[in-house]
């Protein structure tokens, strides 16, 4: 029996082989037990950014033009335009007239809809991720980005963590598929994911989610997480290329991955 404040929460862990991306759109949303991931740098959709720009909607608009940097007004009009690009084409609707409702930690869903989705970007490419009839998250890393990854590690990570992250090595360059630096994003990923399809996105304390086992039981204390979190996740974790490693998670067991690029 756990006491008040307390639950656990069960995270499975899968590490994937580099998945085939298939070109084009899919027929249709995702099957039950499939889940649907749509990858693509930004240089691949900058030739479509008139084209995203005018999927958004005023929100999202305004949202775009705040931003101080522009590449980060460009990375964010080419992800959201790219997710409504999508959406559209599963809906089989003009995907600048879809509505979108927030949860209350801010995370995107299709009201009275069971097709679901999360969408993570990093410094050069956009990924999102479906699934139909459950909540799903995913998170995207590059490797081409600037961590002091054991320091980090120390802050974020349970010890098995920065063990296996230390002892992975400093790998060869940036396709060092067994590099601390990679396996730090591996375990970075994968928290990210599991936050994100509980709802919850951002918790402080991520030391309080063990990934790099097979199986991992946690107690977890926050509240939020603790109220929205199901009792287990699904974790598949793979890279795409030499440069971007991907974690998805679902409360459901996952039959089937497919990732589609551009």
């Amino acid at each position: 029996m756990s006491i008040t404040g307390e639950r656990t929460l069960r995270i499975l862990c899968t590490r994937m082989e580099e998945p085939d991306l298939c070109a084009g759109m899919p027929s249709g949303p995702p099957l039950k037990g499939s889940i649907h991931l749509h990858f693509a740098t930004l240089a691949q959709l900058r030739p479509r950014a008139e084209e995203f720009n005018s999927l958004l909607d005023p929100v999202e608009q305004d949202r775009a033009e705040r931003f101080r940097f522009a590449h980060d007004r460009e990375r964010f009009v080419l992800g959201h335009g790219y997710l409504r690009s999508i959406l559209g084409s599963y809906l089989r609707r003009d995907g600048s007239l879809i509505r979108l409702a927030r949860g209350p930690f801010g995370k995107p869903y299709l009201e009275r809809k069971d097709l679901h989705f999360n969408f993570s970007d990093t410094k050069d490419a956009i990924l999102v991720a479906f699934a139909c009839g459950h909540d799903i998250g995913a998170d995207i890393e590059t490797m081409a980005r600037e961590v002091d990854h054991a320091a980090v590690s120390e802050h974020y990570f349970t010890a098995p963590e920065v063990r296996a992250i230390l002892g992975a090595g400093a790998g060869a360059g940036a396709g060092a598929g067994a590099g601390a630096k990679r396996c730090f994003l591996e375990f970075w990923t994968r928290k990210e994911a599991v936050l994100k399809a509980s709802g919850v996105g951002i918790m402080d304390d991520l030391r309080s989610l063990r990934v790099d086992a097979p199986e991992n039981l946690v107690t977890i204390t926050h509240d939020a997480l603790r109220s929205m979190a199901a009792p287990a996740y699904f974790v598949h974790s793979f890279s795409i290329g030499a440069d971007h490693m991907i974690s998805v998670a679902s409360p459901e067991v996952m039959e089937e991955v497919v990732v589609w690029g551009e």
